[in-house]
This record gives C-alpha cells, structure tokens and sequence, in this order.
C-alpha cells in the first residue's frame, strides 16, 4: 500500500482508517518516503512518514513489512522537499536520511530501503557502500531502487558483485496498463538478474478509474491540481492525463465491464500478473477506493481479457509495436 497522500490529500485520520483496512484485509507491506507526500513541499517534508510511524505504533512492529526511500539529487525532474533541496545519494545524505526517517517512523529499522529516484553523478560505489553498512548495523534489511534506469540497475548490479556489497533486490518503476514501457529491456533486466519490480501507479495516478473521461477534472484529485500548479506538476500530470491515455483508458473500461469488474480492479489485476513482478503497490485518498482494489487479490486475468488488453495497447499507445 502506498502513502504518498498522507498529509495532504488524505488527512491523518483518513490515512489511519485506510492503513487499518488495508492491514486488516491482508496487506502487510506499506510504502512510503522521505518526500512524500506530494507534491513536495518544504512544509510538509517528513509528514506522511511522522503518519505512518503514528499509525505503526498501534501494531506489531514485526507484522508489517515497511518500506522507505531516500531521496536523489533535485537537479533533475524531481526536487526533493528535504535537506533544502541539497539532495544526493553519497554518504553524507543517506545517514542524515535514514537516521531522520527512523525517528519519524518511531522504529529502529526498515525492512525495504530504496534510492527515490538515480544519483548517476555520485557513482554506485559511495551508494552501496553507505547502504551496505546501513543493513550491516542492523537499520536496514533490503535495499531497493525507483524510478531508476537499465543501465542503472545493471551498473549498480556488477558494482555490487565487484565490491562485496549488499545489492538492489528491488525495483519500484511506474507500470501500468497506460504505461507498458517497462515490459522492454527492464524486464529482461530484471528476469536475468533476478530482481522484483515493485510497480507504482498501477492505476496510472487515478487516471485508469475513469475519473478523468471527457475531459473531467475533479476536484481535489491528483492531477486536477497538478494542472492548476502548472510547471513541473502540470508536465507531469500531461504525461498521465493525454489524449492516448483517456482514449485508451475508456476502451479499458469497456473490457472491465465485459469481464464483469471495475476497471480499478481490472487495471490493478493486471499490474501484479506478470512474472517479474513481485508485489504492486496502489495508494488511495480515501476508504472507499479501496474495495475495487482488494477485489484483485484474486482476480488472474484470462488470455482473452489480455489479448483484448494487447489490442488497445498496440492500437493506441504504442501504434508501432
């Protein structure tokens, strides 16, 4: 389950009966970060995982799998709301995180600790050492990538071969039904050298809902406010909300309703059932979205409901594949 809202669209009551329902129906492992929530703001740094670690105090520590991040340079797409923006992933920047997260967390280690997003600049011998050390003093159990490269994780794979370092185990990259391009040579990747990818987004920010068809936009909702804020969150709400990706989106809906479920629980189905996946991660505002997600649980997909599926996929999205 995903965090990222928790303290700003989600308050923290709602954030705590979301947790509550979400840990009640079986899920165990709870992703949140350092920059969250979004979009970041130095005001709010820090305050989705101060909500989690609230919350994680009225369970037992060793029943939930948590998951983090530390946060990369902010000289690229994302500035990070943390350390004024002065952001790396040398070693000097991940112990001020880790140690901050902790405290906020109210505990003394975290089962998944990822990179946010590359730092191709520090290089990945400082990265994996400092993170090596991390899981050595007993603070950290698995380390992770996001938003990361090919190049990236398999750079990062041979350094840590080369110096007896713990290794990326994870990765947690946007997939979904809207965005496939992690099927190319990620997935290879991540097949040969054995690692999880951990999708975020899987209903493409809410766009896969059907909440934005026609043109709508809601108010409070993701998206609708980042196109208000114009700049960086208004380019990046155009790459989910677009002409191919609401056309597509309502010819998914039509294969749901034929299928006989929502499209939430359609689209989230779909994300978890591939091989190199290993665990998908969905966020929500509020309580009631989270019906439509845990119907996929059990949900597998038949070859009919996936190549009806392709066939959209390759009429609208992606013409040349």
């Amino acid at each position: 389950m995903g965090t990222m809202t928790f303290g700003s669209q989600a308050d923290e009551a709602m954030s705590f009966r979301i947790l509550d329902k979400a840990f009640d129906a079986g899920i165990n492992f709870f992703d949140t970060a350092e920059n969250y929530p979004v979009p970041p703001k130095p005001e709010w740094a820090g305050r989705t995982e101060e909500i989690v670690g609230r919350w994680l105090r009225t369970k037992d520590r060793d029943a939930v799998i948590l998951a983090t991040k530390v946060s990369g340079p902010s000289h690229g797409w994302i500035k990070s709301a943390q350390r004024a923006g002065m952001t790396a992933l040398d070693r000097h920047n991940i112990v001020r995180a880790i140690e901050a997260s902790l405290k906020r967390l109210g505990t003394d280690y975290v089962d998944l600790y990822q990179t946010h997003w590359p730092d191709h600049g520090t290089g990945y011998e400082e990265t994996l050492r400092a993170l090596d050390d991390l899981v050595q003093a007993g603070k950290v159990r698995v380390i992770g990538c996001s938003n990361e490269t090919t190049w990236g994780l398999t750079k990062s794979i041979a350094v840590a071969e080369r110096e007896g370092t713990v290794r990326y185990e994870t990765i947690q990259n946007n997939f979904s039904l809207n965005n496939r391009r992690f099927e190319d040579e990620l997935a290879q990747a991540c097949r040969q050298e054995g690692v999880s990818l951990i999708p975020y987004s899987p209903i493409a920010g809410g766009v896969l809902s059907g909440k934005y068809n026609g043109g709508a936009r809601p108010d409070g909702a993701r998206f609708s406010n980042y196109l208000k804020l114009g700049g960086r969150q208004a380019v990046m709400a155009g790459r989910y909300v677009n002409d191919k990706s609401l056309a597509s989106t309502e010819r998914f809906g039509v294969i749901a309703q034929d299928a006989g479920m929502s499209l939430v629980t359609l689209a989230t189905a779909w994300s978890k059932q591939h091989d190199f996946v290993a665990s998908t991660i969905v966020g929500a505002t509020h309580e009631d979205q989270l019906p439509d997600i845990f119907a996929a649980t059990d949900v597998t997909l038949g070859k009919d409901v996936l190549d009806a599926i392709d066939k959209v996929s390759k009429e609208i999205l992606y013409p040349m594949g």
